[in-house]
């Protein structure tokens, strides 16, 4: 049976460095100890590797993000929290998802304790897993937040191996209803015999109405029920060349 999940919904933290911001700067001696977890380590022999999304080309792949990502992916396997660790970092993409977040981060006049405040209140406000506000931790300490982006596609890419899932791309004017999306994720399980599969939505009013369904390796497959698409093959058998307008 087709599973559906849906990214939820993140609280946006502050950036700015206020007043009260540097009232509160603390040590990093001052992270609760419970957050540390020895067992996350870095392989730093890690080959670079290409990936070729569909018909956009090679990509290369950071080592450091594929490394940081398998190993946060095989913490998350041991201890059984793969499904909530996905959920975690999905809420992470949407806070650095922003500007303001990226530049803060990669900001050197900003001290390492003013950063692990906010991905303190990051945490909290976003109700991340101790696991996964460690490792934004790692992050800051080993000044990689520059790559968060490709540690998070990264660790789906593992995620969806080690749970057999497939993703679907669901592009449509308006918003679908929940119904329409889990009929959709059901023919995707059906096409790909995936035991599971996970709808990401995008709106896009260039499609005038339907939707398009993206799926397989990088996004190489896809199906189009789009207006867009009929209106294109309605122009592509008719031939204008001959009109002239007075």
């Amino acid at each position: 049976m087709a599973t559906l999940r849906l990214s939820p919904a993140t609280p946006r933290p502050n950036f700015t460095t206020s007043a009260s911001t540097k009232a509160a700067s603390t040590t990093r001696a001052q992270i609760s100890s419970s957050l540390r977890l020895p067992k996350l380590t870095i392989s730093r022999s890690v080959r670079r590797r290409r990936r070729t999304p569909g018909a956009s080309g090679a990509v290369m792949v950071d080592p450091a993000a594929s490394s940081y990502a398998n190993a946060l992916a095989d913490l998350a396997k041991s201890n059984g929290s793969l499904e909530a660790t996905m959920a975690d970092l999905e809420k992470v993409e949407k806070v650095f998802g922003e500007p303001s977040a990226q530049s803060f981060f990669a900001n050197p006049t900003i001290s390492p304790e003013k950063k692990a405040l906010v991905i303190s209140e990051i945490a909290e406000s976003s109700e991340l897993r101790p696991h996964t506000a460690n490792f934004l931790n790692i992050l800051v300490d080993m000044k990689r937040m520059d790559i968060i982006k490709e540690i998070i596609k990264e660790f789906e890419i593992s995620y969806n191996k080690m749970t057999g899932t497939e993703v679907a791309v669901v592009s449509s004017v308006v918003k679908l209803d929940s119904q329409h999306l889990e009929q959709i994720a059901k023919s995707v399980q059906r096409l790909t015999g995936a035991k599971h599969v996970r709808i990401k939505t995008v709106i896009d009013p260039s499609l005038v109405a339907g939707f398009t369904i993206r799926y397989g390796s990088s996004g190489s497959k896809l199906i189009d029920m789009s207006v867009r698409k009929q209106l294109n093959e309605i122009a592509a058998q008719l031939d204008f060349s001959q009109i002239t307008l007075a």
